[in-house]
């Protein structure tokens, strides 16, 4: 086959305890699924769910070190557990990821009634940890997930606490569209959020899941 362009590079995440790795598809993100994070933000304990997206290239696979985004004095930071889709709509894994945000930029195109797509959309916006395979984590109804930045302990809840469980997660999205092989959602943030800089270091948990570590250059 002969392209026009050279085609980009498959973006892809490791996957704990073997040598195969998963081909990233698309990144559907949860608004607001914890209730005390939907208060901070100004919003109602449970409202139906909204999605947003983020593309593969935006990926840092397995965590490690970014660099500080550009046009954004005020990126702040979403400790998340993300649900990996396998064959037929089935869960192939589960992973730690941060939805990393420049909240002025979200900010500015909020009051002005725009799209907020820069806010959540840049370069390495979505550190994913290793996935476990989904026959490895014998539930995901209940855990704690939390997150620290500098050995300071930043956002903790549990995931008993989302206010739409993974299966209801994926029945409203398919709603909307065909989900696929290789697609992740990122399932929501528990309260916590905030700003972080230069030199951070975030270091973030989900139990029975596992770690992501990221370091702000």
């Amino acid at each position: 086959m002969s392209y026009a362009i050279t085609p980009p590079a498959l973006v892809t995440l490791p996957v704990a305890g073997s040598d195969a790795l998963f081909p990233v598809g698309r990144l559907f993100c949860v608004g607001r699924n914890y209730a005390a994070h939907a208060r901070e933000m100004g919003a109602s304990d449970r409202e139906p769910p909204f999605f947003f997206m983020k593309p593969a290239s935006a990926v840092l696979p397995g965590g490690g070190t970014m660099p500080y985004p550009p046009q954004t004095s005020d990126l702040h930071h979403e400790i998340e557990l993300v649900v990996a889709l396998g064959d037929g709509g089935s869960v192939y894994g589960y992973g730690v990821g941060l939805d990393l945000t420049r909240r002025d930029l979200q900010g500015e195109a909020k009051k002005a009634g725009k799209p907020w797509d820069m806010g959540k959309v840049f370069d390495h916006a979505a550190p994913v940890s290793a996935l476990v395979p989904a026959a490895a984590v014998p539930s995901v109804d209940a855990g704690r997930i939390a997150l620290s930045v500098n050995g300071e302990l930043r956002q903790e809840g549990d995931l008993a606490e989302m206010i739409w469980t993974v299966p209801e997660i994926i029945a409203e999205l398919s709603r909307f569209i065909t989900l696929l092989p290789g697609d992740l959602i990122f399932t929501g943030t528990p309260a916590g959020v905030g700003p972080i800089q230069r030199g951070d270091r975030l270091d973030g948990v989900v139990a029975g899941i596992g770690t992501l570590s990221v370091t702000v250059a």
